[in-house]
């Protein structure tokens, strides 16, 4: 019932920032919690940050909750990542991600997950 299109991603030198964007197609998008994932080679995918149906419940995981911010518009149907003080350990191919029901940091629950974008961080 959504599609999710993800942009933003690119390469920036270490303490800088991106904002990542992931753009939903559909009519129910606003039901939704949206979650944030991301892949470095050789590694699992690993939970970011989750927000819900209202942006009134965030979580985060340890390593970026000072640093990263996920907010989103239902009115434009997109949810975003700032992401600011990047360090090369955050390089990985970043995923946004939906459901319906609660926040969540586990990947199987989600439903729908967009194509990917690159985030690399030199030092």
């Amino acid at each position: 019932q959504v599609q999710l299109v993800e942009s933003g991603g690119g390469s920036v030198q270490a303490g800088g920032s991106l904002r990542l964007s992931c753009a939903a197609s559909g009519r129910t998008f606003s039901t939704y919690t949206m979650g944030w994932f991301r892949q470095a080679p050789g590694k699992e995918r690993e939970f970011v940050a989750t927000i819900n149906w209202s942006g009134g419940t965030t979580y985060y995981t340890d390593s970026v909750k000072a640093r990263f911010t996920i907010s989103r518009d239902n009115a434009k149907n997109t949810v975003y990542l700032q992401m600011n003080s990047l360090k090369p350990e955050d390089t990985a191919v970043y995923y946004c991600a939906a459901r319906r029901g609660a926040t969540s940091s586990a990947a199987f629950e989600y439903t729908h997950w967009g194509q990917g974008t690159q985030v690399t961080v030199s030092s």
